[in-house]
């Protein structure tokens, strides 16, 4: 099957051509014919099986009809990079088609965003927080939407979204188009699926499987060793581009920080980063200015870069899904790719939840000129200090407690101690304890 099959508008057609789309992936063979009949559409599938085309191509599609500068279609994504990385497919894709687009985040000052929606777009893609803020504003008309997407549905769900997101639904007209993508269906995802879709579509690719071209290894560490043995296997690897998960935006930081001190070409990519340092970060490693980014779960969200030759989990992830996603940014687009993952001993039960779903072991690995036997660095002592006496304070009446009876208080408001208390100290002040060190 090939993309011309579709029938698509012919200025949409030379974009595709343009583009270099000739064969359409299973989510968009399976997607687009049912998206363009009108039917709403539940579509399962992993990160990096094309399923931002299989709904941004029938979208550019219909809105050929019509460019009245009005708001048609709405695309919710849960983060920043995601937004960006949708809406740069748009503009590849529909170059030739005049469809305006615009990208909708926080982090950025809204008002080149309010002036760009005043002069008229088609296309919104919004990450929820900064949409509820233009809504609020009223600086925004959702009136005219026609049809809706919501991407990663289930990240959306991790990061909090979903009150959110039920908020946004009820400023759009009630006959639309709703299409829903998630690469998992938790309970509260399929629920709110049921709230929204009308009798829609279901199609599913690849569930919860890796791609056969990425092979897997475990690395055994303590987990104080953990820097030390991802320095050691980047200097023991053959690399072009390497992606390097961590749980925190913290370690993510501190991490990418000391790769670059040691000569690395390397960058972070967290929270934490103002939009244009996390954007030129991303633009790094798109380009190969940068050959180590560290990231989080949250900000890798979006990252389509297909040379990634090795993903290393420097934390394992919470979830076997968030496994299968990570190390789906590598051995794609026919490329074979490679994921580390460093484990402690407190990560074998997810290592078990992980293996169960790949449905093998996966190998475990050692590096021989590794030093496996240096102690953790001892703690100093923490010092304790008496607590502070605190500071007599007037009472304008007779003091309560928490369940509102009267407490007995001394002339000055503080409240008494027992008799037997206070000739036990030999002051009239309780003397402060000091808890022995540890």
């Amino acid at each position: 099957m090939e993309f011309n099959q579709f029938k698509f508008h012919p200025k949409l057609a030379a974009g595709i051509k343009a583009a270099g789309f000739t064969i359409p992936t299973p989510i968009q063979a399976q997607a687009i014919p049912k998206v363009m009949q009108g039917r709403d559409v539940m579509g399962l599938a992993q990160t990096g099986t094309g399923k931002t085309a299989a709904f941004v191509l029938p979208i550019l599609d219909r809105l050929m009809s019509a460019k009245s500068g009005k708001i048609r279609a709405l695309i919710v994504a849960p983060t920043r990079e995601l937004a960006e990385q949708i809406n740069e497919t748009v503009l590849l894709l529909g170059a030739q088609t005049r469809t305006r687009s615009l990208t909708v985040y926080g982090g950025v000052s809204i008002k080149p965003q309010i002036q760009q929606l005043r002069r008229g777009v088609e296309i919104v893609v919004a990450c929820p927080g900064r949409l509820l803020d233009h809504i609020n504003q009223g600086t925004i008309d959702l009136g005219q939407v026609d049809v809706l997407v919501l991407d990663e549905a289930d990240r959306m769900f991790d990061m909090g979204f979903l009150p959110d997101i039920r908020r946004i639904i009820k400023q759009l007209p009630v006959k639309r188009q709703t299409l829903l993508f998630s690469a998992t269906m938790p309970k509260e995802i399929r629920r709110l699926a049921q709230e929204i879709l009308h009798q829609p579509e279901t199609v599913q690719v690849d569930s919860l499987a890796p791609a056969t071209t990425i092979s897997h290894a475990l690395y055994p560490v303590p987990q104080h060793l953990k820097t030390s043995l991802l320095l050691q296997l980047m200097k023991q690897t053959r690399t072009e581009s390497v992606l390097v998960f961590t749980r925190t935006k913290h370690r993510a930081k501190r991490l990418g920080e000391k790769l670059a001190k040691l000569g690395y070409k390397a960058a972070s990519l967290q929270g934490n980063l103002s939009q244009n340092r996390r954007q030129a970060a991303l633009n790094g490693f798109r380009d190969g200015q940068v050959q180590i980014l560290v990231a989080t779960d949250i900000a890798a969200r979006g990252i389509d870069v297909s040379q990634i030759s090795h993903v290393i989990n420097f934390d394992i992830p919470d979830t076997p899904e968030a496994y299968i996603h990570r190390i789906g940014r590598t051995g794609r687009a026919a490329r074979s790719g490679e994921a580390f993952t460093l484990v402690t001993a407190e990560d074998n039960q997810m290592v078990r939840s992980i293996e169960k779903v790949l449905t093998q072991q996966i190998e475990r690995r050692t590096l021989e000129s590794f030093d496996y036997k240096i102690s953790a660095p001892q703690q100093p002592a923490a010092s304790v200090r008496p607590p502070k006496r605190k500071k007599s304070v007037k009472s304008s009446g007779p003091a309560v407690d928490r369940s509102g009876a009267r407490r007995s208080t001394g002339p000055s408001g503080q409240r008494r101690r027992p008799a037997r208390r206070r000739a036990q100290s030999g002051h009239s002040v309780a003397a402060p304890m000091v808890a022995a060190p540890q």
